[in-house]
């Protein structure tokens, strides 16, 4: 399945629907944490106009989403 091109406010309210919340922002770059049982995940979004495929690849990776949640989430 391809991942949809999407901005960092798009990728943030994705993020925030699966429990994430904004911790910290330092420059243009946004901290984001979730509390999963006792682990702490926590991924920092560039605050650009459109993320990167590999950037976006990588945030999945971290915050434990599949492609298929963001894709769904974008349908």
């Amino acid at each position: 399945m391809k991942l949809p091109i999407i901005s960092a406010k798009e990728l943030i309210s994705f993020l925030k629907s699966k429990g994430f919340v904004e911790i910290s922002q330092k420059g243009s770059h946004l901290k984001m944490k979730k509390f999963i049982n006792e682990q702490i995940l926590v991924t920092i979004i560039p605050m650009k106009p459109e993320i990167k495929l590999g950037t976006l690849i990588s945030i999945l990776k971290q915050t434990k989403l599949t492609r298929e949640e963001l894709i769904d989430y974008f349908k």
